[in-house]
């Protein structure tokens, strides 16, 4: 079976970096796309030069003036984004028709078996960043590798305008000095545990028994043994299924009145049901989130078995999720929803979407 060559996309700070070349004023300056510090708003990315003060993505920007106190706060502008990545996956289109897109600024390639016929993944890794940066005036990293973890892996080694290939040749030792932080799915709150157990890197982790994995991961005990190993079997996905859908408003001022935060959350209940309306869709799960003024975040849910498709069935429901708050004897900084358990009520296509192979253990094709 043939080895995959896989790529992997990631636009350098995209949103900041689009806020530069369109204005020149901001070049080589600290920028922060996202919400007002006044307004109590949150860094959704920030420009190179910014991340040298610490700055980074979902930072309070109270936090982040404070940091850099001249730090240039800009606006998303979310219209402009959209251009620029759908100029990126044309690009893409042009080698591949395997393309997963996970956010607007990075995507999988699979180009096992790519349009122009180019034998090695790291020219054609090259030669996408060269025609993004032509065409938009952007740059990228890629990643390169024969699995979907390795190469999101090897495209956040060199930031920004980075290109970085791991070989299967490669991939044990790497993997095992690999820090268990940059594992697929040890965030932030799984990794200060697994360091208190003394595991710190990919050799840690894989010198552990299978049933120790499965007292700490659970069900996902068998995807960590084999990703230590180097074995990732998941495809690139050219059809995406979304699971959840919603909104939330962090507010200029605290909310104290439980009737107060249930108006706050009826034009977030109509973005929902417009999404889902435009989408031909419906959910039946509703998740009821609060942010409280110390910070303290909380959510509720219920699911019914009937769809939710109207604004006083989910306000009702919504309602009742908020008595079993402490909203009202707390002060409240954000609220949120969201729907999940979604379906489409257009009739069922059937699903002809490829298993993955095997992966093999020879290096067949070259990178």
């Amino acid at each position: 079976m043939s080895q995959r060559k896989i790529i992997h996309i990631d636009m350098d700070a995209f949103y900041a970096s689009v806020e530069q070349r369109d204005h020149p004023e901001y070049r080589g300056k600290p920028i922060a796309v996202g919400g007002l510090p006044e307004k109590r708003g949150v860094v959704a990315t920030a420009s190179y030069e910014a991340r040298k003060y610490g700055i980074h993505s979902a930072m309070s920007s109270y936090r982040a003036l404070k940091l850099c106190p001249d730090l240039i706060f800009v606006r998303p502008r979310f219209d402009a984004y959209k251009e620029a990545s759908l100029q990126i996956r044309r690009i893409f289109a042009d080698y591949t028709d395997l393309i997963e897109p996970l956010s607007l600024d990075e995507a999988y390639l699979d180009i096992t078996e790519n349009k122009p016929g180019i034998p090695s993944a790291t020219l054609i890794a090259r030669e996408i960043k060269a025609r993004i940066f032509a065409e938009t005036g952007l740059t990228a990293s890629a990643g390169v590798s024969y699995n979907k973890f390795l190469a999101k892996v090897a495209s956040d080694l060199n930031k920004p305008d980075g290109l970085t290939l791991i070989t299967p040749q490669q991939a044990e030792r790497f993997i095992e000095t690999l820090p268990i932080g940059k594992f697929y799915g040890i965030g932030q709150k799984t990794e200060p545990r697994l360091k208190a157990m003394g595991i710190h890197t990919g050799a840690d982790l894989k010198a552990l028994p299978e049933e120790a994995m499965e007292q700490l991961f659970g069900r996902s005990a068998p995807f960590y043994y084999q990703m230590v190993r180097g074995v990732d079997e998941r495809p690139v996905e050219t059809s995406w299924i979304r699971k959840s859908v919603g909104a939330e408003n962090t507010f200029e001022r605290d909310l104290e009145d439980p009737a107060e935060m249930l108006e706050e959350l009826r034009p977030l209940v109509l973005d929902v049901l417009d999404w889902m309306r435009r989408n031909d869709t419906y959910g039946r799960t509703l998740t009821l989130k609060v942010k409280y003024d110390d910070f303290q975040q909380i959510t509720r849910s219920r699911t019914v078995d009937a769809p939710l498709t109207t604004l006083e069935d989910i306000m009702a429901l919504l309602q009742s999720l908020l008595a079993t708050t402490e909203a009202g004897k707390r002060k409240v900084r954000l609220l949120g929803v969201s729907l999940a358990k979604l379906e489409d009520r257009k009739e069922k296509q059937p699903d002809n979407s490829s298993t993955s192979d095997a992966l093999s253990r020879q290096l067949l094709l070259e990178f």
